[in-house]
C-alpha cells in the first residue's frame, strides 16, 4: 500500500495511476481534515465487488467455504468437459 499526499498525487498523477494498475497496488491519497481517498484499479474493484456479491448470501458463502475446505483436504473429483 502506498500513501501519497494530495500535492504529490497531482504532481505525479500518471506515475501513481500506472503503478496502481501495473502493481495492483492500493494507493491512499491523504488530504486535510481526514478526507483521504483510496485509489484502486477498476479490475481490482470489480474483483472485490464480485467477491462481496458471492459472499453476501449465507447459503452461497457456506457452500463456497465448504468447497474450499474439500479442495484443501483433497476431496475432489475430475470430470471431462461436455462440449456441445
Amino acid at each position: 500500500m502506498q500513501v501519497v499526499n494530495y500535492t504529490e498525487f497531482r504532481k505525479n498523477l500518471k506515475s501513481v495511476l500506472d503503478k496502481t494498475i501495473d502493481n495492483h497496488e492500493v494507493v491512499i491519497v491523504s488530504r486535510s481534515n481526514d478526507n483521504d481517498v483510496v485509489l484502486i484499479s477498476l479490475k481490482q474493484y470489480n474483483s472485490w465487488m464480485e467477491t462481496l456479491f458471492l459472499l453476501r448470501s449465507e447459503r452461497n458463502r457456506s457452500r463456497l467455504l465448504e468447497s474450499m475446505a474439500n479442495i484443501e483436504k483433497g476431496n475432489i473429483q475430475a470430470h471431462d468437459l461436455i462440449e456441445e
